[in-house]
């Protein structure tokens, strides 16, 4: 444990003891465990989401939104134009046939950081 051993421990204790007092320490370990469980439960979940597989949300969306047709007036009729909320016609998006989406985070390469030095160089020069 971070190389400490049992006489440095119970010389923090005591430190401790004398600096904030029998009435203050036990309310100071108390927050420093729940600090502690706070820092491992963030890291827990951290971990589960980085590891998590990943969807993406037009694949979701695809497989949850029933294709609909919108409704067609005959050329020869003279309706009315009135502003009315119809379907709009999505083409039948299926996982193979849609495009991979572009990833949230793509690793900097060696080439995109020289030009992000280059034009640095470029803004201190002008």
């Amino acid at each position: 444990m971070f190389g400490i051993g049992v006489p440095e421990l119970i010389l923090i204790l005591v430190v401790g003891l004398v600096v904030f007092g029998p009435g203050k320490l036990p309310e100071i370990a108390r927050s420093l465990g729940k600090g502690m469980r706070e820092v491992k439960k963030a890291t827990s979940a951290f971990s589960q989401a980085i590891n998590a597989p990943l969807e993406t949300p037009v694949q979701q969306q695809a497989t949850q939104q029933p294709v609909q047709q919108p409704v067609q007036q005959p050329v020869n009729q003279q309706a009315p134009v009135r502003n009315t909320t119809q379907a709009v016609n999505t083409p039948d998006v299926t996982p193979e046939s849609a495009p991979a989406p572009k990833p949230a985070y793509e690793a900097p390469t060696q080439e995109s950081v020289r030009q992000q030095i280059a034009e640095q160089q470029a803004k201190k020069d002008a």
